[in-house]
């Protein structure tokens, strides 16, 4: 009779528990993710309500008010025409942030597009890695600057100044950033593929695409989470870095890099123009990775076991 309520409450415990609570424990159990997590939340809620609490025009531009230090109305001071930089940062955060993660799926999706072909066609395998072995090669940054210095004016006067910059900051940032993704899905297809589960679906006759829907692409989600968490940085980073050397975004569409390359010249009159854009671009960079390593342990079924 004792051995029958310790049979049904092993039985329930395990009917509870299922592969999302046992990541969210694991989880949980990083706290640099957790305060990676908390950090990240804050900041998106801050770019996204931001502006909404703080509603002071952006563009506004007060010259009488100009390289103001901080005050009550003004909490970050004013920058060099009169604009408040705690509505710009704000603005500028939505900015950096939405490149961020567009660039982060574009590049996730070609990364696991070119990595599962790869793994799963042999005949493709070799030309696939080649090519993916010849974007590694490629000096990005000069590349970057190429790529905008060409295409900057012709995609201004088909999209707009600022639609068209974005979509090709988007595209060239997630375009350079897939090179990662591809090989380590490529590593876990070939893996998954010499799995008893697919060579069960071959041998009833599945077809290709529905062997690489079905049972493939949901056991690579693992490491794609993580590529993804990673990408994020990456690409915030490297909108920063473009936009610092002025081929980013215009003067009126602000980013986070933008914000640093109109303060550079007045570091000394107003350091807190610098430090304000610099702060926020280190916190959103060390969150997304803290969330990746995170979700790394978190994903690996080794940790979860113990």
């Amino acid at each position: 009779m004792t051995d029958q309520p310790l049979a049904l409450e092993l039985e329930e415990s395990q009917e509870h528990r299922s592969l999302g609570q046992d990541v969210w424990r694991q989880f949980k159990r990083h706290k640099g993710a957790v305060v990676g997590l908390v950090l990240l939340t804050i900041i998106v809620l801050a770019t996204i309500f931001g502006p909404m609490l703080w509603p002071i025009d952006p563009k506004l531009i007060e010259t009488s008010n100009a390289s103001a230090g901080p005050t009550w109305g003004h909490p970050l001071g004013t920058d060099n025409l009169g604009r408040d930089v705690l509505a710009r940062l704000l603005v500028g955060g939505r900015i950096s942030l939405s490149v961020g993660f567009a660039a982060m799926v574009f590049g996730l999706i070609l990364g696991t597009g070119i990595g599962v072909l790869a793994g799963f066609l042999r005949r493709l395998d070799g030309l696939l890695m080649r090519l993916t072995d010849l974007f590694l090669a490629l000096p990005i940054l000069p590349l970057l600057l190429v790529v905008i210095l060409l295409f900057r004016d012709t995609l201004k006067e088909a999209f707009g100044p600022e639609l068209g910059i974005f979509l090709l900051v988007v595209f060239i940032i997630g375009v350079t950033s897939w090179m990662q993704t591809a090989r380590i899905v490529r590593g876990e297809v070939l893996s998954i593929k010499q799995q008893e589960f697919v060579l069960a679906a071959r041998s009833v006759g599945s077809r290709g695409r529905n062997i690489v829907l079905r049972h493939i692409l949901p056991n690579v989600l693992s490491p794609v989470m993580v590529s993804a968490a990673l990408g994020v940085a990456t690409a915030i980073i490297t909108e920063s870095a473009l936009s610092f050397l002025g081929l980013g975004f215009p003067a009126s569409f602000p980013t986070w890099g933008r914000l640093l390359f109109d303060a550079n010249n007045y570091i000394q009159l107003s350091p807190i123009r610098v430090i304000a854009p610099g702060v926020m671009i280190s916190l959103s960079v060390m969150s997304v990775n803290f969330i990746g390593d995170g979700l790394r342990d978190a994903l690996d079924p080794k940790l979860r076991s113990r």
